[in-house]
């Protein structure tokens, strides 16, 4: 078990982590989400001593990671796949690692086959695209076969196969007893993978628990229907209290249930093509939960400006050569 406690860190007057305290459990994929600024990155790096906090702690089964004593072995890491010498080959990375932790050279190319590298492994990293260097670090983090993994965007780069081959992997460690604890922006990938979720906001705690639990607490739920008569349904539907909104092939009812919706159509004797419960997604709960805490925020886009409102560019003159037309050439 990976114990955080009351962790804060300064960077001068700003408080990047603010007295966090969360558990990683063993066993189970520990999603770790926050806006932009919100201290993720941080709080990682405080936790294996990369940084040091000004209060608090981390705990690994009761020991700091100073304190363990062969720590690849223990926990592996990956915070930055671009912290690589470039002209050092994947598979001399990887044994100079291997070496200086007392890992047997067979290992690593275990490690390279694991994470798909095989065939690359005597190419240069600055060769390497930002999904192959993730898969290289990956690789380091696991060359100790260690029980812990703590991965910072590992996903970032990658294609969707790697997406969907890390989400695969990470979730197959997991399920080998291991504690996994992992940052990503990509939400929709979190909510497939992760048993829990640590949310944190201008690094505070907002809240945790599983994706399932965020979704129905925080993002948003409606009923669609499709009917032939659908506009006397939405009538019917509106009398009784509900909100209906209607779309092109369909309409919404927020305020009543699947059943409730049911019930009323079998008493009208409506004729029902669908009547389907949705929500939101990890996305919408997501946005709701962290609403107010981030630290870039940018302003909803105008509106589409009408075709009309443009004046007709046929028989304008064209502007003399070399003069500027507002748009840059792209090199070719």
């Amino acid at each position: 078990m990976i114990q955080v406690s009351g962790l804060i860190k300064r960077y001068g007057s700003k408080v990047a982590v603010g007295g966090l305290d969360f558990e990683i459990q063993p066993g189970r994929v520990t999603g770790f989400l926050g806006p932009n600024g919100s201290g993720k990155s941080t709080t990682m790096r405080c936790m294996v001593g990369l940084d040091r906090p000004d209060a608090g702690e981390t705990r690994f089964d009761g020991r700091s990671y100073r304190e363990l004593d062969r720590p690849l072995h223990e926990v592996g890491t990956l915070l930055d796949a671009s912290y690589l010498h470039p002209t050092r080959k994947a598979r001399l990375h990887l044994r100079g690692i291997a070496a200086s932790n007392g890992i047997a050279a067979g290992r690593i190319d275990e490690v390279l086959a694991m994470v798909g590298l095989t065939e690359v492994a005597s190419v240069r990293p600055k060769a390497y695209s930002l999904g192959m260097r993730q898969r290289l670090g990956l690789a380091a983090a696991l060359l100790g076969d260690p029980r812990v993994l703590i991965l910072d965007e590992p996903a970032n780069g990658l294609d969707p196969e790697g997406i969907r081959w890390i989400r695969d992997f990470l979730s197959y460690l997991a399920r080998q007893g291991r504690a996994i604890f992992v940052s990503s922006h990509l939400l929709s990938e979190m909510a497939l993978m992760a048993d829990h979720l640590v949310v944190i906001g201008q690094g505070r705690l907002i809240e945790e628990g599983s994706a399932a639990s965020f979704i129905e607490r925080y993002a948003e739920r409606w009923v669609t229907i499709r009917s032939p008569q659908a506009a006397r349904f939405g009538q019917l539907i509106g009398a009784e209290g509900a909100t209906v909104t209607t779309t092109a092939d369909s309409i919404e009812v927020r305020g009543a249930t699947s059943a409730e919706l049911g019930e009323l159509a079998a008493k009208h004797g409506i004729v029902l093509h669908e009547l389907s419960p949705q929500s939101g997604s990890l996305e919408d709960a997501f946005l709701e939960l962290t609403r107010g805490t981030q630290e870039y925020r940018t302003e909803a886009p105008p509106s589409p400006v009408s075709p009309a409102t443009h004046p007709p560019t046929r028989g304008m003159p064209l502007p003399p050569p070399g003069a500027s037309t507002g748009t840059p050439e792209v090199e070719r």
